[in-house]
């Protein structure tokens, strides 16, 4: 188990979780939270991690930037750009990573938060958990990726009107709207979150990462483009280690068994 200040990292077989761990300040993010955040996903992007759990300690998955901590610094733009940048290291590792991303939304994610929650590859939410922009209440403007990843995910009109007018969504709604994958009781969330690291832990590490390749290449490309990686990719997938055991498994009839 790896040490940080402001969240816990744990690694089990296949799975890591990454809790962030700031309880006392509603897990905002200040330049050590994201220093270390990019710090833990670059140790996640290994050939031995198949999942990576994100969730929140306490009753906040996170609030968002430090203002606080924002207000006290000397020069506070280089200082929000610091946090910025780091976040943005953080969150390109996980996306372009083999692993599958669980983010797991325990309770309010705004701002920053939102943003996380949004770049999940499957993200749960607890059936309490509220999601909020909140950026232009405090006159700033949006980072995380958010600005990439909500048109993508529920549409420009929506993207506009969350970040506009700083609307709030219940779980049930940013289900409905595309954000989430699932909603599950409070209760349950951590139990649902570990089975689903489970369940993508016997999957093929491989074949998850070619996934969030073509996803991420599908809005620059053109259709035969897009056609002739997918070709590319399904050819390297079938030379894999996984591919063989994937297609014996399935010829056999027994489950498969992914490195």
């Amino acid at each position: 188990m790896t040490e940080f200040e402001t969240l816990t990292f744990a690694e089990s077989g296949p799975v890591t979780s990454i809790v962030l761990n700031r309880p006392d300040a509603a897990n905002g993010m200040n330049d050590t939270l994201t220093r270390e955040l990019a710090v833990a996903a670059a140790l996640c992007d290994t050939e031995s991690t198949k999942v990576v759990t994100i969730t929140g300690a306490g009753r906040f998955f996170c609030a968002g930037g430090d203002l606080k901590a924002m207000s006290a610094a000397p020069n506070p733009g280089a200082f929000v750009k610091g946090i910025a940048d780091d976040l943005h290291r953080a969150l390109s590792t996980f996306a372009r990573m083999d692993a599958v991303v669980i983010v797991s939304v325990n309770g309010t994610a705004a701002g920053a938060g939102f943003s996380l929650a949004a770049t999940g590859d499957l993200a749960l939410a607890a059936e309490s958990a509220k999601f909020t922009m909140a950026y232009t209440k405090a006159g700033l403007s949006p980072d995380g990726s958010s600005s990439y990843y909500l048109p993508r995910l529920i549409g420009l009109r929506r993207t506009q009107e969350l970040m506009l007018t700083n609307r709030t969504l219940t779980a049930a709604e940013a289900l409905d709207w595309g954000l989430l994958t699932e909603v599950v009781p409070d209760a349950d969330l951590a139990g649902r979150t570990e089975d689903l690291a489970t369940q993508m832990a016997a999957t093929s590490r491989t074949s998850n990462g070619t996934v969030k390749r073509l996803l991420l290449g599908t809005y620059r490309t053109g259709l035969e483009e897009q056609m002739e990686l997918e070709s590319q990719y399904i050819r390297d997938s079938a030379r894999s280690a996984d591919g063989q055991e994937g297609i014996a498994a399935f010829v056999g009839k027994r489950p498969p068994v992914f490195g």
